[in-house]
């Protein structure tokens, strides 16, 4: 988004614009947008760093005894809700969390991926750019206002109306997000029916993670004004493909994007082979952060598009990391196993120490797997190297819970409050009774 802005702007703005109520944003440990609103009267108090907050009632946050936490807003990301009243818009800003004695709470994701980018600068690098590709379905709702299973289009990939009767409502989505300063850059029907993709420019990493939770509340704000639901939820139907976020990386050098090399093989460069040989290396570990949720696990599987083996290429989609053909300062890194359900402070985090790790301890990739590994039968990918993802999110937390490279990524804070919540979330799903149990068992024994 990139406006720079100072408070005497905001101020200015504040009156053009007639906002009377200002929303403090931030994101707990699971990636849920949070916010305490405020009225025009404590802006001064927030722009000076002293609105507090009652960490306790967080997910992830800090027990009862420890709860007084402050709000630190980003001047950057001050914009203007355009869907609120006339009668007096809301504004928000995305803010970090501090502790009562002024130090960064090392339990906020936000601040977590700014420690990473910190060791990204001391090993010589200036900028970590992400750009991604969320995905997301829309369902009809019922006349109590409740999403129900029924989807309002049967289009397919770039399909036009009338098929694609998402069309309206994913224009409105585009134009309200202009109107907040994206760039988009492409807005189409994607391969399931009522699934839908809507593309943004690259950003640098804090920016961009910003970018995703406001993308996540403008489309469910205005579905919502469409009498429809937009879920995130990486898998929501069985047979259709699920939804993904594909992930695009590049680290920059002075300037100059550090993955080129127009000598180099493929025409990448020595840090681009070794930040893939660290992804790669950790890809098990690092994807109960990607993929974080019991449902995310139903889309990594084998027949829809979305990656479940561990490998890389750059002629074909179905390995997890594809290094798509642009070149110069397009070229980068696409980790296509990430769900839009992750929360993208902690999954660019862990992505980005990953690759660190293979450019800090000069790691060399295993051979490029230029065929379709679902065509591939288990041995021939056992030949080739090539890892299978967990299959469930327990598989994932055990892989992570071995990787120092991934618990020093998300510091001990994160890491023993994210265990602990997604134990929990696995145990409730494991000992509950679901409808396919009963469909098959309940009349043959």
């Amino acid at each position: 988004m990139g406006t720079k802005f100072t408070k005497d702007a905001i101020k200015e703005k504040i009156k053009d614009e007639n906002v009377r109520f200002i929303r403090l944003q931030f994101t707990d440990m699971l990636g849920k947008i949070k916010n305490v609103e405020i009225p025009l009267s404590q802006l001064d108090t927030a722009l000076d760093n002293k609105m507090m907050f009652d960490g306790s009632s967080i997910e992830g946050f800090v027990r009862i005894e420890e709860s007084d936490m402050y709000l630190c807003p980003d001047l950057d990301s001050f914009v203007v809700f355009p869907w609120t009243s006339d009668k007096g818009k809301v504004a928000r800003f995305i803010c970090d969390i501090y502790n009562a004695d002024g130090t960064p709470f090392s339990g906020c994701p936000r601040y977590n991926l700014k420690r990473n980018l910190k060791r990204m600068q001391s090993l010589g690098f200036d900028t970590f750019n992400i750009g991604t590709e969320p995905e997301f379905f829309l369902f009809k709702l019922n006349q109590k206002g409740e999403p129900i299973l029924e989807l309002n289009d049967h289009g397919g990939y770039f399909d036009l109306a009338p098929n694609d009767l998402g069309e309206s409502c994913r224009r409105d989505i585009v134009l309200e997000l202009e109107e907040m300063g994206f760039n988009i850059e492409a807005s189409h029907h994607e391969g399931a029916p009522g699934q839908h993709e809507i593309d943004f420019e690259y950003s640098e990493a804090v920016r961009h993670a910003d970018d995703i939770q406001t993308f996540k509340l403008v489309v469910k704000t205005v579905a919502r004004k469409h009498n429809l639901h937009a879920t995130f939820m990486p898998k929501p139907l069985f047979g259709v493909d699920g939804s993904g976020m594909h992930v695009n990386m590049s680290l920059f050098k002075d300037g100059k994007n550090a993955f080129y090399d127009e000598s180099g093989e493929r025409e990448l460069s020595k840090t681009a082979y070794q930040f893939i040989a660290g992804l790669l290396e950790h890809a098990t570990n690092f994807t109960a952060i990607t993929n974080p949720i019991v449902n995310s696990y139903k889309r990594l599987v084998p027949g829809y598009e979305a990656p479940c083996y561990v490998a890389w290429s750059s002629s074909n989609r179905s390995p997890l990391l594809r290094i798509p053909s642009s070149r110069g300062v397009g070229t980068r890194i696409e980790v296509r196993s990430v769900d839009p359900a992750a929360n993208p402070y902690l999954a660019m985090s862990v992505l980005l120490a990953a690759g660190l790790d293979g450019i800090e301890n000069e790691k060399e990739p295993p051979k490029a797997v230029d065929r379709n590994i679902y065509a591939m039968t288990r041995k021939e990918r056992i030949e080739n190297g090539v890892k299978d993802l967990p299959s469930t999110l327990k598989d994932a937390l055990d892989e992570m819970e071995k990787d120092p490279v991934i618990i020093k990524a998300l510091g001990d804070h994160l890491f023993n409050h994210y265990v602990e919540a997604k134990e929990i979330e696995w145990e409730m799903f494991n000992n509950t009774v679901h409808p396919w149990e009963r469909e098959q068992y309940l009349t043959t024994y």
